[in-house]
């Protein structure tokens, strides 16, 4: 049974139950910008220092557009949907290689492996030749660059790009994928990259 069978099924269910099946939706927020004598909700500092906590992978969405290769280190990546499926990234608004990747419409999502740690901090910096010296390969479906000693490369179409803030929250159709399986992934955690140790 698909999706749409099972959320068929619910609702019959709920129906047969007497229980209500629409949802009246919550009102919208009240959005506003913080005034220059009033303080921000969050401190930026506590923000950053608590969101540190959350430990993440690391990958570097790379993408090939007319001038060259491009890409970018990203720790917001994540799985998104089964069926279709899709993953999704977040960018700063200020990124200069954005523009690029957005340009090509489609690119990598080359998963890092723990002994990656420089080459990610080589992807991280703004305005540098981030492929001087790097080997890649085309992917089979988009032909992005795919990075080798990672353990899992993503090969995507984006679909969607929405706002978040000072953030571009990236939607992509997954086009096709690989994992090698012998490598451990780059983890990030405070600032500092790191290993699982078992």
């Amino acid at each position: 049974m698909g999706h749409a069978g099972m959320a068929a099924t619910a609702v019959r269910h709920l129906r047969a139950a007497g229980s209500p099946t629409a949802v009246e939706p919550l009102p919208r927020p009240v959005l506003r910008a913080v005034r220059e004598d009033e303080r921000p909700p969050v401190d930026r500092a506590a923000f950053r220092r608590v969101l540190g906590q959350f430990a993440s992978g690391v990958t570097i969405v790379t993408a090939l557009d007319a001038p060259g290769p491009t890409g970018f280190a990203c720790q917001s990546f994540a799985s998104l949907s089964l069926d279709p499926p899709l993953v999704a990234f977040m960018v700063a608004r200020t990124s200069t290689t954005w523009p690029r990747i957005a340009a090509a419409g489609t690119f990598c999502v080359n998963v890092l492996g723990a002994d990656q740690g420089e080459l990610c901090r080589s992807f991280a910096v703004s305005g540098a030749d981030k492929f001087a010296g790097v080997d890649w390969t085309p992917t089979p479906e988009t032909g992005s660059p795919r990075l080798p000693g990672g353990p899992a490369w993503i090969d995507c179409t984006i679909t969607t790009v929405h706002a978040g803030g000072d953030h571009l929250i990236v939607v992509e159709r997954v086009e096709c994928l690989g994992t090698t399986e012998d490598s451990d992934p780059l983890l990030l955690h405070r600032g500092r990259f790191g290993r699982f140790s078992s």
